[in-house]
């Protein structure tokens, strides 16, 4: 496979800080009228949208939930984490993610590709992609539904080794419209390959992905458990812990590296990924905890085996010549999280059931 490179005068592009006020949004959709850049078409159905009936959180029925609501719902005044309904809608993550239409085949290498492609054709794809979000400042949500996107298509679909850069490009290129408020034009991200395939293939190539999804393009991703599990896990600092968050975001993209964590739920894998982090960040207090137990609804002998493979990924027993996440999380800017001191084994108690 064809090593990728970034075209080396190739200028980042980044999204927009916040939204424009009130006043000024005529202005701006007068401005971005004239942009050049590409659109996904007009979409009247969206089969992937679920509107959430308004509800009073002091009803009986809100009283009836479970214990975990008191878990859930102590932040409320965050809007963004929807403390009233927030329960309702973990439940509904958890049910999505295990849905068989948003979910990759976990053996897709053997049963699909076979000799097509491999598993470390696979890696090198992914952390390339890492490099084209950190050269266009996208989202780390973007760079998960991304890969979420190349995973499903290719447990449908052969596709040669030729093609595979095509397919994260275009697999980056929907990711970014649906995330971001200002995604990249198709021209730059071609760019980004150095001029490999051309506008008409990957305009094509996202057709066929689309297809392939049934445009079902909002997947949770380990993105969507972490934004709430980070949260719980430090329910007993005094102030957030910006070096676990950064760590919590390098293992996250650790695990989009190896083809093994592809069997794992999301869910599963956002919370082993807490529960390493928890360890190597206190390593004298136990990584598991009734609190994190109670909301993820995993106990920690669940995540012994993908706490396992992320624990190599991190050591590079697993992924080792795969450089560019490890580069991006040696830096000031992610407070050298990729240098954490790290135990060489997990000793197995650490796996036993905590107490309430």
């Amino acid at each position: 496979m064809a090593s990728f490179t970034v075209a080396e005068k190739c200028a980042p592009i980044t999204r927009a800080a916040a939204k424009r006020r009130a006043a000024a949004a005529l202005a701006e959709e007068q401005q971005l009228a004239t942009k050049k850049r590409a659109v996904l078409g007009d979409l009247t159905n969206f089969a992937n949208v679920v509107v959430l009936a308004s509800k009073n959180p002091n009803s009986d029925s809100a009283l009836k939930k479970p214990k975990r609501r008191a878990v859930l719902e102590r932040d409320n005044d965050d809007p963004r984490l929807c403390g009233p309904y927030a329960s309702d809608i973990y439940s509904y993550l958890r049910r999505v993610e295990v849905e068989p239409k948003r979910r990759p085949l976990p053996d897709y290498m053997e049963r699909i590709q076979k000799d097509a492609i491999n598993a470390n054709m696979r890696g090198v794809l992914v952390d390339w992609l890492v490099e084209v979000a950190d050269e266009f400042k996208l989202l780390p949500d973007t760079l998960h539904l991304s890969i979420s996107y190349v995973d499903k298509y290719l447990s449908m679909n052969v596709i040669n080794k030729q093609n595979l850069q095509l397919l994260g490009v275009a697999s980056m290129f929907i990711a970014s419209k649906y995330e971001e408020i200002n995604p990249p034009h198709v021209d730059d991200l071609i760019d980004m390959t150095e001029n490999t395939c051309s506008k008409a293939e990957v305009i094509k190539m996202e057709a066929d992905i689309l297809k392939s999804l049934k445009f079902e393009m909002g997947n949770p991703t380990v993105r969507t458990f972490l934004r709430k599990f980070t949260d719980v896990a430090q329910g007993n600092y005094t102030t957030p812990n910006l070096q676990f968050e950064f760590l919590v975001s390098y293992l996250s993209e650790l695990s989009l590296l190896d083809y093994k964590c592809v069997k794992f739920l999301p869910s599963m894998v956002a919370s082993s990924v807490v529960f390493l982090a928890r360890l190597m960040i206190r390593s004298k207090m136990n990584p598991w905890c009734s609190t994190l137990q109670q909301y993820t609804g995993y106990i920690a002998a669940d995540l012994k085996d993908c706490v396992l493979v992320l624990h190599d990924l991190y050591l590079g027993r697993r992924g080792g010549l795969l450089q560019v996440v490890r580069e991006k999380y040696r830096q000031h800017e992610f407070k050298y999280v990729a240098n954490l001191p790290c135990p060489p084994e997990l000793p197995a108690p650490l796996f036993d059931n905590v107490k309430a």
